[in-house]
């Protein structure tokens, strides 16, 4: 099967896709998404529910706005450790050597915490600063393949002399494709999860709504390193920079 294929995604196609993979895992039995990590999520909504009504205020650390929605407002928890609203940073969190980080979205109308995965963030970081090697020693010139949606293609890797990376979907643990828009900025593409987070919510999407936000309200993860993604008639998809408002 190509990867383009995903790009548009007829009913018949999505119900295979949930059928063969489970559609989004429910919280509790996502692969990856052990019981520690949904009770660490629990638990620490919990103590962000009890600091926000005692003090009015997020226990988040400050971010410039230029970070990413979904990168952006971090819990402190050394705030909420020295205030008494936890007793331990958790064990997950990377500030105590674990593999996410635990964040606050929709900060403004319904906190919640979700978790993001590292591993996954530094794997496309890591890839992201291969691309801008290749693009300094090629002219601006970027090695991507097939389109994946308008203004995006897929990353080529023989062009970029490196090995796939072997990174994962922390919704399907299906691999994840990468793909870099006309600037070069490489993103995951979540197209398929979407896909599947739309079928299970029954919910018709919004002319205007960001989609991502689907997969974050189905489960304990935000998508990692992700463009905005609207849907386009018979299917998600993601949305070059310059083109959204």
């Amino acid at each position: 099967m190509k990867r383009k294929v995903h790009r548009w995604l007829p009913a018949a196609g999505v119900m295979m896709l949930v059928l063969l993979s489970g559609c989004l895992y429910p919280k509790d039995n996502t692969p990856g998404n052990n019981f520690s990590a949904h009770a660490s999520v629990q638990t620490a909504q919990d103590a962000v529910k009890r600091y926000q009504e005692a003090t009015g205020l997020l226990p988040i650390q400050n971010a410039d706005a230029s970070v990413p929605v979904y990168e952006k407002y971090k819990i402190d928890f050394g705030k909420m450790k020295r205030m008494g609203y936890v007793e331990s940073i958790p064990k997950l969190a990377f500030e105590n050597g674990g593999e996410y980080v635990f964040l606050i979205i929709d900060e403004e109308t319904n906190p919640r915490v979700k978790l993001l995965d590292l591993p996954v963030y530094q794997g496309i970081a890591d890839v992201q600063k291969k691309v801008d090697e290749y693009r300094n020693g090629h002219g601006g010139g970027l090695p991507v393949g097939e389109e994946a949606y308008p203004g995006f293609r897929y990353l080529d890797f023989k062009k970029l002399g490196i090995d796939r990376p072997e990174l994962l979907s922390m919704y399907s643990k299906r691999p994840l494709e990468l793909m870099a828009d006309e600037q070069g900025t490489v993103y995951a593409d979540y197209g398929i999860d979407i896909a599947e987070a739309l079928k299970k919510d029954e919910l018709p999407p919004g002319a205007d709504e960001d989609l991502r936000g689907r997969l974050a309200s189905l489960s304990d993860f935000v998508p990692v390193k992700s463009p905005i993604y609207r849907w386009a008639g018979d299917g998600p998809q993601a949305v070059a920079p310059s083109s959204d408002s």
